[in-house]
């Protein structure tokens, strides 16, 4: 599954939704939690019957975010009712938190859904891992502006730094998606900034990020996705592992690069990253 853009969309916003589909995003997040002031939680649960499918028409897969607490359940079930794809979960801090959103779900849940976990707070950072085995869990991230809120700090990159890493090591420990950047996205108008920022989160390994404004959404799924300069060099060490071991050589030397198997391994990443071949 490839998530490299999450555009955020606010549920109940009908002129950002009516263009939601076309933004060219992999995915779109219907919001009902922070986006959505208190007294419009309501009409804006009712809405998903008809937002899900609009925004999801271009061919985006499409996730709610819900409120947690007493709306949780409420806000889940019509999330599916409607036809997303999933369920995007705050304050997922423990694996418990998983179960008992499918508790909330019962008969509507059919195990089909994704659940994307977003940890907010200190212990969720610390128990990220047992978060990232829950079988139902595709992808993790850190909630930054939460985060820092939760614990005294500022969302500044010094300061997510650090909790974004662990979070994505959970993930990827447990063969799980990673989501985020190595700072916060709240200034989508930094758009040097963001571009860098991307850049370096695919370098890390990261596999996509969500975004509040779709202008990013292009900036988001160019740094996740390899250059044609970084597929054109994995098909030639793919072809050339291919006819040396044809040859019965494993290691060998290619445009001056020794090439082993982790070398390999990463080409044929890139190029599975891609949905090309050899």
């Amino acid at each position: 599954m490839r998530l490299r853009s999450l555009l955020y969309v606010p549920a109940n916003a009908e002129r950002f939704v009516a263009k939601a589909h076309a933004r060219g995003a992999d995915a779109v997040i219907l919001d009902l939690e922070d986006a959505v002031e208190e007294g419009s939680k309501d009409a804006a649960r009712a809405a998903l019957a008809a937002a899900v499918p609009h925004v999801g028409q271009g061919g985006a897969k499409v996730y709610v975010r819900v409120n947690t607490g007493p709306r949780m359940g409420a806000d889940a079930r019509a999330a599916l009712a409607a036809g997303a794809h999933g369920i995007m979960l705050p304050k997922a801090e423990t694996a418990a938190s998983i179960d008992a959103l499918l508790a909330e779900l019962g008969a509507a849940d059919d195990g089909t859904a994704d659940i994307l976990a977003i940890i907010e707070d200190a212990a969720g950072v610390l128990d990220a891992r047992q978060v990232a085995a829950h079988p139902r869990v595709v992808a993790l991230a850190l909630g930054a502006e939460d985060f820092a809120t939760s614990t005294g700090g500022q969302p500044i990159p010094e300061v997510l730094r650090l909790p974004k890493l662990m979070v994505h090591y959970a993930a990827k420990a447990e063969g799980k998606l990673s989501l985020g950047l190595l700072r916060s996205v709240a200034d989508f108008n930094d758009a040097d900034g963001l571009a860098a920022a991307a850049a370096e989160a695919a370098r890390f390994g990261f596999d996509g990020a969500s975004c509040i404004h779709p202008k990013v959404v292009s900036v988001l799924n160019a740094a996740f996705s390899p250059s044609e300069a970084a597929l054109t060099r994995a098909r030639r060490i793919v072809e050339a592992a291919e006819q040396a071991a044809r040859q019965g050589t494993g290691a060998f030397m290619l445009d001056g690069e020794f090439v082993d198997l982790p070398v390999l391994n990463r080409a044929k990443a890139v190029l599975a990253k891609a949905g090309a071949t050899a």
